[in-house]
């Protein structure tokens, strides 16, 4: 029985307590950068599985805007569920990913291959800070 994606998130980092809980650090759905292109220094994307039972391949990837070329794409995960009451999570980290310009970047979830799920990464300009000082008066 193919599981569920109970939940996909994109944050900062993730840490693990020694229960098992996770703690997921500065969950987010858009990116402000000042420059393009860049390299944005780390994407974390968290996976739950549930009520399915078996093994199946998880794959994460995320689409340029205009579903353009795959920006980025992880490994294939191995997940297992041992009956429809169990759950897996699942943290992949990308570091360095390219962002070549603004606009609406997809994260697409498939399991096996198929899509399961695809949700918006908004990728937006913002002006940069000023340089340090450059506010400060001058005595």
């Amino acid at each position: 029985m193919t599981p569920d994606l109970q939940m996909s998130v994109l944050c900062d980092d993730v840490r693990q307590e020694r229960s098992g809980k996770f703690i997921l650090i500065g969950l987010f759905d858009v990116i402000g950068l000042s420059a393009f292109p860049t390299l944005f220094p780390r994407i974390c994307i968290v996976n739950r599985w549930c009520c399915g039972q078996g093994s199946f391949r998880e794959r994460t990837r995320i689409v340029g805007p205009d579903n353009g070329a795959v920006v980025v794409e992880g490994q294939e995960i191995l997940v297992r569920l041992a009956d429809g009451e169990s759950s897996v999570t699942n943290v992949e980290f990308f570091l360095n990913v390219k962002i070549e310009k603004e606009g609406v970047y997809w994260v697409e979830i498939m399991i096996d291959g198929d899509l399961k799920l695809r949700y918006p990464l908004r990728v937006n300009r913002v002006s940069a800070p000023p340089p340090h000082g450059a506010n400060e008066a001058v005595a």
